[in-house]
C-alpha cells in the first residue's frame, strides 16, 4: 500500500516539470512580473487554476467511469509511461534553448492564465495522460478524496512558482542562471523517464 508521503513526493516529483518548465505561460509571467511584482503572479495562478480544476474533476469522473473496463489500469499505465519518457525529451530540448521572455500584453494577467492554460496543447495532454495516471492512482488509494488530494500536491507548486518568478522579474533578477536552469530541467526529465519505467513495471502486474 503506498502511503500518503509517497504518494505526495510522486505527484510533486512529476508535476515540477510540468510547473518550471518554459513556456507561453513563464513568458507571459515573466512580462507581466517585471511591472506587476508578485500581484500578476498570483493572478496568473488563479486563471490556471480556473481551467486546470475542472478539467481535474472532469478526469476524475471519466476515471471513475472507465475504472470498470477490462485492463482499464494497465493502457493507462503504458500510455502514462510514453508520455513521460516523451515529455522528458521535450524538457531537455526546451532547457537546453534560451527560454523567452517576450510576450505581447493584449490582456490581463488573470485572463491570459485563462488563455494559456486552456489553448496550450501540452498542458491538455499531459493532463491527459500523465495527469490521468496520477488521478486513477489517487482515485484507487483514497477515493473521491484522492482527487482532491492530488491536485492540492500539484497546484501549489504552481502558485509557488508564478509567483516567485513574478516578484524576482519586478526587481531584475533571475531565479536561477540559465546553465543551472538547464542542469535542473535535465535532471527532472531524468526522474521523469524513471517514473516512466515505475508505470510500466505497474503494467506488468
Amino acid at each position: 500500500m503506498v502511503t500518503l508521503t509517497e504518494f505526495a513526493l510522486t505527484v510533486i516529483t512529476i508535476s515540477v516539470s510540468g510547473a518550471m518548465s518554459p513556456g507561453p505561460l513563464f513568458a507571459a509571467n515573466v512580462s507581466y512580473g517585471l511591472k506587476g511584482g508578485i500581484k500578476t503572479g498570483l493572478k496568473m495562478a488563479y486563471g490556471h487554476t480556473i481551467v486546470e480544476l475542472p478539467l481535474v474533476i472532469l478526469l476524475g469522473i471519466g476515471a471513475i467511469s472507465l475504472a470498470t473496463l477490462p485492463q482499464f489500469r494497465e493502457i493507462i499505465a503504458i500510455l502514462g509511461a510514453i508520455s513521460l519518457f516523451v515529455f522528458a525529451g521535450i524538457q531537455i530540448k526546451s532547457a537546453i534553448k534560451k527560454p523567452s521572455a517576450i510576450f505581447e500584453r493584449k490582456h490581463g494577467p488573470f485572463l491570459a492564465g485563462i488563455i494559456l492554460s486552456g489553448l496550450n496543447p501540452f498542458f491538455l495532454i499531459w493532463w491527459f495522460t500523465i495527469g490521468f495516471k496520477l488521478i486513477t492512482d489517487a482515485l484507487l488509494l483514497y477515493s473521491l478524496l484522492g482527487i482532491g488530494i492530488m491536485f492540492a500536491f500539484h497546484i501549489w507548486m504552481d502558485y509557488a512558482w508564478l509567483c516567485s518568478v513574478a516578484y524576482l522579474s519586478s526587481k531584475g533578477k533571475k531565479l536561477i542562471s540559465n546553465r543551472n536552469y538547464t542542469i535542473f530541467m535535465i535532471a527532472i526529465s531524468g526522474i521523469l523517464v524513471y517514473f516512466g519505467i515505475v508505470f510500466l513495471l505497474q503494467a506488468r502486474h
